[in-house]
């Protein structure tokens, strides 16, 4: 008797174990690097985590997304619950920036500098490490799932490497070489690629389709 082989798993439902792996990794992101930022006084790393967060609720609406789709849905439009979720990461983005601003402003003004962090730099390097794997993956399976939905989520991913990298460069400048004002910096760096996401966010909102 011939041996039945079961088929792997289909796109769709690689594409969900890859969105759930993103969500539980924002998870554990965001919580470290907020908590490692308030411990450390670190505005960098703090508004990371802060973001991880934001990015979490835009992986968790994608996520959604997935579940409710079956393998022979093509394309549809953006529902409105969709819509209004997109616009509100994007005005949390907007927020994130005024965040910023003002504690790195507060942080050069009246020199607060922070302490090394240890657990920040690990949680940074990780990030590089897990989140590269993860964008390649899900920006792959969106390309062949015809989904606009997790390419956004993806190119999220994107930024979340970059905004680790000049988080991971201003924790070290402080830890290695004592530059104190590095931290802060890094953290008005950061408003670069958060500028991008909110905007594509609000964009997003209002279109008709995804």
């Amino acid at each position: 008797m011939a041996l039945r082989v079961s088929p792997g798993p289909t796109l769709l439902q690689q594409a969900r174990l890859a969105q759930w792996l993103t969500v539980l990794w924002m998870v554990v992101e965001g919580v470290l690097a907020i908590g490692a930022g308030i411990a450390a006084h670190s505005v960098a790393l703090t508004a990371f985590g802060v973001d991880s967060g934001i990015e979490l609720f835009s992986s968790v609406v994608v996520l959604r997304r997935l579940l409710q789709r079956s393998d022979r849905d093509e394309r549809g439009s953006m529902t409105g619950g969709e819509r209004g979720a997109t616009r509100l990461v994007g005005f949390a983005l907007y927020g994130l920036i005024a965040y910023i601003v003002l504690s790195a402003g507060v942080a050069l003004v009246f020199r607060f500098e922070p302490v090394a962090s240890p657990l920040g730099i690990a949680l940074t390097i990780a990030s590089l490490l897990i989140m590269a794997v993860l964008w390649r993956w899900r920006l792959a399976l969106a390309d062949r799932l015809g989904s606009p939905a997790l390419r956004g989520d993806a190119a999220c991913s994107m930024v979340c490497l970059y905004m680790a990298g000049v988080a991971l460069v201003g924790l070290l400048l402080n830890q290695l070489f004592g530059l104190w004002w590095a931290d802060p910096v890094a953290g008005l760096a950061l408003i670069w690629w958060i500028r991008g996401e909110a905007k594509e966010a609000v964009e997003a909102s209002r279109a008709e389709t995804d």
